[in-house]
């Protein structure tokens, strides 16, 4: 199926099962999110994706790195909208939490690229049941077969680069139609949903698959894949798989259309964080 953002009113078709706060609901019951990413080399990555998640469901957890000890403390004082957890406390909010998300800022050269693969490696053979998101650093250092050990489908939103590492396979020179082809096989056989992100993304579960155009070269700086990372994140709490990761990509395309109009290709990834809630009421509400 193809969605334009320039087609506001299939758009807001689409977006009529998004899963709304209740009058009703308490504190958590709007999702509770888990992010574990950051690096000594990259300290916003999963900052941006904190800060998205903070705008969408009810409770941020953030943990990162050993060696991005002097950073996670300085976070105390940062990260105002989420709670920093200890690594020693990580099995208990993946336990607590509705998602986890992995990877954001994380590298994979040297010990902590190590650190990334076994913590990849641990939390989906420990918690197979877990809804995860696997991104970035994550996706670079693990196997397509640990996919296969979830009882819960997963999402991963790789750029082209991280698809063929992880598959194994070349798509950098297909056709739309021949990686859409490509992207349907391999989330069927590995029973993930892909959120395949380029200039037209291609999101397939196996058996249902979503092209999204819109968009603009503004999404080409850096951080725009972690915001789009916290909001497949924060979806997932609330909405079916492949669901949330249609929303993200939708939603991350029509906010940078609408902050061309202000802004033309300068706007920030700050820009992007602060105009997504708008957005999203103007579609649903």
């Amino acid at each position: 199926m193809l969605i334009k953002t320039s087609d506001i009113n299939s758009i807001k078709t689409l977006f009529k099962k998004f899963a709304l706060p209740q009058p009703n609901s308490h504190k958590g019951q709007n999702g509770k999110v888990l992010i574990i990413g950051g690096s000594s080399l990259f300290h916003a990555a999963s900052l941006w994706a904190a800060e998205v998640c903070s705008h969408f469901v009810d409770m941020v957890h953030y943990s990162s790195t050993k060696e991005n000890e002097e950073i996670f403390l300085s976070l105390k004082k940062i990260f105002r909208n989420g709670i920093i957890v200890a690594q020693k406390e990580l099995d208990h909010y993946v336990k607590e939490d509705d998602v986890v998300l992995i990877g954001p800022g994380m590298i994979r050269s040297g010990d902590e690229a190590e650190y990334t693969r076994k913590l990849t490696f641990y939390l989906i053979n420990n918690f197979p049941e877990k809804k995860f998101v696997f991104d970035a650093g994550a996706l670079q250092m693990m196997e397509k077969d640990w996919l296969l050990k979830l009882k819960t489908p997963a999402i991963i939103t790789p750029h082209q680069k991280e698809f063929e590492r992880l598959f194994d396979v070349s798509i950098y020179r297909s056709t739309i139609d021949e990686k859409q082809m490509t992207v349907k096989k391999m989330a069927k056989e590995y029973k993930t949903v892909i959120l395949l992100k380029a200039i037209v993304d291609i999101i397939s579960d196996g058996k249902s698959t979503y092209i999204t155009e819109g968009g603009n070269a503004g999404l080409t700086k850096g951080g725009t894949g972690d915001i789009l990372a916290g909001l497949t994140a924060s979806f997932y709490s609330k909405n079916n798989v492949l669901d949330s990761a249609v929303f993200a990509s939708v939603l991350l395309k029509l906010t940078a259309d609408e902050l061309f109009k202000s802004s033309g290709y300068w706007y920030n990834v700050s820009d992007i964080i602060d105009k997504l809630p708008e957005i999203l009421r103007k579609i649903i509400l």
